[in-house]
Order: structure tokens, then C-alpha cells, then sequence
């Protein structure tokens, strides 16, 4: 049973996106500014939206936390939509002063119309509105928190772009934490500086073009300890939790963890990982680690490793054709302001859910009402692991 409950709440261009978050022990420090950290990286990337000139997100913590620590009791976070002033004719709560002119254009590849015929709604924006990727403002909220409390526990979270649309990114030879400090330090979340000019000119050429670009992601945790999730059960497996957390975020349409889709198109000999054993550690090791980190649905003691591909934006200035849900007649699909690429965004909220995944997970194996009572738990198996 998931010992970490979360949802959000809120419309792309509504008045603010909310976060309840129930699980996190008491004694964890957060501030608004752990949270704001996050928020601002998600903002950020060449290739972004004019609405980023527009939101400088920025969390309110409503209940949960006192004098700087939770409380153990359930977080509710605020992040206010400023744009909201200039859509209250089409997007207020209350009766509208006047009919909003309806959205009947679905756009292809969007929740648009599928959305439509499930809830039976003809003005599309009742769909769009929740279907938008702006929801991953609060995901990434809620991911921070998380963030907080696996760096209590020794596990460090980070993402990096390894490739935008046909620019690819191979992974430099560099240590994780060199890895991570290049990846933080470049607007396109790129830990190669080379590719990364190409990349950007992979963006000018496709906006130039009135098109869109996708790409993938390489989200890596380090410090996770053996024995996270179970071999036992398929929905307690830690690899299908962070698959679904990585597939559940707005234009993920494909996860791979460790060597993936590579690793079936490759002899068993160049794909399994010895297992070797350092005495002075007291620990096993693996001089590769081709599975990412698990096996058999287990965390094994080496960095987690997922792959996450983005596609491409589905808004696009050259629209392509589709159908108005009301007369039947063919149009080209309608189009707002949009991203021509977001893939360092979408690492981002990648960084959240599996922060998220995790918690729940390290959560779930150690318990805890408070963090020392948690912390003491995470000790104590670690000397277990050392006696082994």
C-alpha cells in the first residue's frame, strides 16, 4: 500500500494549481524557497513559450508546515496562475458575464477530443484547460518536497538531455556529480556544451519552420539503498512504479530503465551485470550497470537509471487538419501560444516523479511518523546491510 498520497487540482489558466500531499513524516525542514528552486528550472529552456515571460511561478505552503518543518499532517501547496487576470471572460468559476466564444477545433495529438467524447463537452477548453501540461507546475511542487526527504536519506536526484530531436547527446565521460553540475548549468539541461549548440540551432531551424521538437531524458538517482520496492507483488515492483510515474507526464510516449530498448537487441553477455564484492565497503558491487539499478523489481544498490522519450509539441503553427466537433466541417486545428521544445522542462518534472516514486518507496520500506524515527530506521538497515 503506497504510503505517500498526493493529487493536484487546478485549470492551465484558472486562478492557481493546488497540491495536497499526505505522508511526509514531521521534522523534515522545507521552506518555500526549497520548492521555488525547482519551479524556476521547470520555466526555463531555449525553445520555451511567451508564457514563461508571463509566470515567475512561485509556491505558497497553505497547511502542513510550522516554523520552517512539517508537521506530519497533510501539505497543501499554492501556485498562483498570473496570467489568470487576462482570461477571467473565459475562465471564471462563477456564471460568465458573457458566452466565451466555445473551442470546437480539436488539436491533433492532444486530449482535445478524446476528452470531448468522454465527458461530453463541446467547448473543448473543458478538456485543454486540466489536459495541459501547466498541471506539471504543481506535480513539480510536490516533487520538491519529496526531493527534501530523500536528501535526508542519502539519495540525490538529477536529470540531463540526451537527445533533441535528431541531435543526440551521448552520454560524456564524466562522474555523476560532474554529470550533474554540467546538466544544471546549461539552459537545454545538456551536459555536453558542443551538442548543445546544436541543439539550439535543431530549435531555431523547426520554429523557423512552424514546427515543434520532442527528445529524451535521462533521469538518474543516486544513493538508493538495496531492497527498495519488491519482487513480490507486480504493482509494489519499483522499475513499473517509476515507468508509470515517468509515462503519466504530458508527452512521454516511451520509458526505458538502464540498458532498455538496447539491451533486447544485444546478447545476454553484453547485457546482465557481474556482481562483485568490495571488502573494505562492505557492500556488492557491479563494474556496470546496464540494468539501471534494478532488478527483479528491486533497487540493487546502484544508481537508478530511466530514460524518458518526449514527443514532439502537438501545437503547432502550421496546424494540420482536423474537424469541428459541431458542424463536422474540416479546419485546421485551432492554435494558442506554444513551446517549440520543452524537453528540459519535461527532465524537470522527470526529476519529480521519480523523486516521488522513490519517497514513496523508501517510505513504504522504513516507515516513520517523524524523520528521526524514519532516519533511525534507514541506519539501522544499513548496518544490517554491512553485516550481511
Amino acid at each position: 500500500m503506497s504510503r505517500l498520497r498526493w493529487l493536484t487540482a487546478g485549470e492551465s489558466h484558472g486562478p492557481r494549481l493546488t497540491a495536497i500531499v499526505e505522508g511526509i513524516p514531521s521534522g523534515l525542514p522545507l521552506l518555500a524557497e526549497d520548492i521555488d528552486a525547482d519551479l524556476a528550472r521547470r520555466q526555463r529552456g531555449y525553445g520555451r513559450g511567451g508564457r514563461m515571460k508571463i509566470e515567475t511561478d512561485r509556491v505558497e505552503i497553505v497547511g502542513g508546515v510550522r516554523d520552517g518543518e512539517t508537521l506530519g499532517s497533510p501539505l497543501a501547496l499554492s501556485v498562483a496562475n498570473r496570467d489568470h487576470a487576462s482570461w477571467l471572460d473565459r475562465m471564471s468559476a462563477a456564471p460568465l458575464p458573457a458566452p466565451a466564444e466555445p473551442l470546437t477545433r480539436p488539436r491533433p495529438g492532444h486530449a482535445d477530443l478524446a476528452g470531448g467524447l468522454k465527458h461530453d463537452r463541446h467547448d473543448l477548453r473543458d478538456v485543454l484547460e486540466r489536459a495541459s501540461a501547466r498541471e506539471t507546475a504543481a506535480r513539480t511542487a510536490v516533487g520538491a518536497v519529496c526531493r527534501k526527504l530523500l536528501s535526508a536519506v542519502g539519495i540525490d536526484v538529477f536529470a540531463h538531455v540526451v537527445a533533441l530531436g535528431a541531435v543526440e547527446a551521448p552520454v560524456p565521460e564524466a562522474t555523476l556529480g560532474e554529470l550533474r553540475e554540467r546538466a544544471r548549468g546549461s539552459d537545454l539541461a545538456c551536459a555536453d556544451p558542443r551538442v548543445e549548440v546544436a541543439m539550439r540551432e535543431a530549435i531555431l531551424a523547426a520554429a523557423h519552420a512552424g514546427d515543434t521538437l520532442g527528445g529524451v531524458f535521462e533521469v538518474v538517482a543516486t544513493g538508493a539503498l538495496p531492497g527498495l520496492g519488491s519482487h513480490v507483488h507486480w504493482d509494489r515492483k519499483l522499475d513499473g512504479r517509476l515507468a508509470q510515474a515517468l509515462m503519466s507526464i504530458q508527452a512521454i510516449k516511451g520509458v526505458e530503465i538502464g540498458a532498455g530498448f538496447g539491451g533486447a537487441r544485444a546478447p545476454g553477455s553484453l547485457v546482465h551485470d557481474a556482481i562483485h564484492y568490495d571488502a573494505e565497503a562492505r557492500r556488492f558491487v557491479r563494474p556496470t550497470n546496464r540494468a539501471g539499478g534494478l532488478e527483479g523489481g528491486v533497487s540493487n544498490g546502484m544508481p537508478i537509471v530511466c530514460r524518458a522519450a518526449m514527443k514532439p509539441i502537438a501545437t503547432l503553427k502550421k496546424a494540420l487538419e482536423s474537424v469541428d466537433v459541431r458542424t463536422k466541417e474540416s479546419y485546421a486545428a485551432a492554435f494558442e501560444r506554444s513551446d517549440v521544445c520543452a524537453v528540459a522542462a519535461a527532465s524537470v518534472v522527470g526529476e519529480a516523479m521519480v523523486c516521488l516514486a522513490l519517497a514513496d518507496a523508501v517510505l513504504e520500506k522504513f516507515g516513520g511518523d517523524s524523520m528521526r524515527e524514519l532516519t533511525r530506521n534507514v541506519d539501522g538497515y544499513r548496518t544490517q546491510l554491512e553485516e550481511y
